[in-house]
């Protein structure tokens, strides 16, 4: 059973599904939670996991009948086809609730957790909580490893997919052909994140940014790659922007668009490091709601939250955070890198240094869980 509530967790098991079948063939079939891409391995969800993409503690507290309901639902699945194994995929404050009441369920089920809290950032009791819930943790960061042995959790790092996205065979041309601009045009992408709380916080400050800049520098293309999460919302408030800018669904072409634009305006999130492995300098930005931001001030260790600004202990990407982040702020630090190809290029060479400390260049991260799950389920005779 493979349990996703965000669409990286999505891309993140339809991957380690793959990879399990490629080893294990007609051996292990699969059941579980989430989205378009675990449907295409043939994972077919109960519900929208677009329910749970929930971030910030009064969206949670107002979104928790939903929530229950489809820990029920989710529970209930699990208990009508008795999965061997459980695979909960980031996602902390739905999956460790999945987890406890899972191991109450059924005591005999293997948990696994795929991708640790950061609790190299704050909250480093989780190590503790996490050790009790589950059996084995296959985690993404380096960093995790001292806190989980301490907590004597048995886990493995496995390495970060987004560090192994490559872009090899994206096309810049292609997209610029889709959306019929010219190679002469400057490129902006804009990227406000994949849960709807980001959209609602984070897009109007973006918004605000690109009409600033459209009014600049009218020959500006604006190209909006969507998380399918919520592309009907971004849709419906870019028609409503008083210029034209594109709105990327398609998978190619949003890879085609990450190579093809000169500067990218990014909500903070994985995508901040596909965006460095494509080469594209950016500006990152990113609200909560007040209560929320509040604690994790109070909480948060490191100085910043894009990953590649904590690897190198210092600003590359600009970051405009929560009462920072808004309109002509964001629009000043993304045209001072429109304006200046060399501080574009510096960028870029500065953000894949950084990647090189992440682990960038490591075997496939979805081979590696693979791998560590067969050999904890073999050990245990299991397998």
């Amino acid at each position: 059973m493979l349990v996703a509530a965000e669409a990286s967790g999505d891309a993140l098991g339809a991957a380690l599904a793959k990879a399990l079948r490629a080893r294990l063939g007609d051996r292990v079939t699969f059941v579980g939670v989430g989205g378009v891409k675990m449907a295409e391995q043939g994972i077919e969800s109960p519900f929208d996991i677009a329910q749970l993409s929930i971030l910030g503690i009064w969206e949670g507290l107002k979104a928790y009948p939903i929530v229950k309901a489809r820990l029920d639902d989710t529970v209930a699945l699990a208990l009508r086809e008795k999965p061997d194994v459980a695979v909960l995929i980031d996602s902390w404050g739905f999956n460790i609730r999945l987890a406890k009441a899972l191991r109450k369920a059924n005591p005999d089920i293997v948990l696994v957790k795929y991708v640790a809290p950061q609790v190299w950032a704050y909250h480093a009791a989780r190590a503790h909580t996490l050790a009790k819930a589950v059996d084995l943790l296959l985690s993404i960061q380096p960093m995790d490893k001292a806190y989980f042995d301490a907590a004597g959790l048995e886990n493995v790092f496995v390495g970060n997919s987004a560090l192994a996205k490559r872009f090899d065979e994206a096309d810049a041309d292609r997209l610029r052909a889709a959306i019929g601009v010219g190679g002469d045009e400057p490129m902006l992408l804009v990227l406000p994140g994949s849960r709807p709380s980001e959209i609602e916080r984070v897009m109007p400050a973006f918004e605000d940014a690109v009409r600033r800049l459209k009014a600049d520098r009218p020959d500006l293309a604006i190209v909006v790659p969507a998380a399918y999460t919520v592309a009907e919302a971004v849709k419906a408030r870019v028609a409503g922007w008083p210029f034209r800018a594109h709105v990327i669904e398609d998978e190619q072409l949003k890879d085609d668009a990450f190579v093809a634009g000169d500067v990218a305006l990014a909500c903070s999130g994985t995508v901040t490091t596909e965006l460095a492995l494509a080469g594209r300098p950016m500006v990152v930005g990113y609200k909560t709601g007040a209560i929320t931001y509040a604690i994790l001030k109070r909480l948060m260790k490191p100085r910043w939250i894009t990953l590649f600004n904590i690897a190198a202990d210092r600003t590359i990407a600009p970051e405009f955070i929560q009462d920072a982040c808004e309109g002509e702020a964001l629009a000043r630090a993304v045209g001072e890198l429109l304006d200046d190809p060399e501080r574009r290029a510096r960028q870029t060479a500065e953000q894949y240094e950084a990647l090189e400390r992440m682990g960038r260049g490591m075997p496939d991260p979805s081979e590696a869980a693979a791998s560590a799950m067969i050999d904890f389920l073999g050990a245990r005779g299991q397998l």
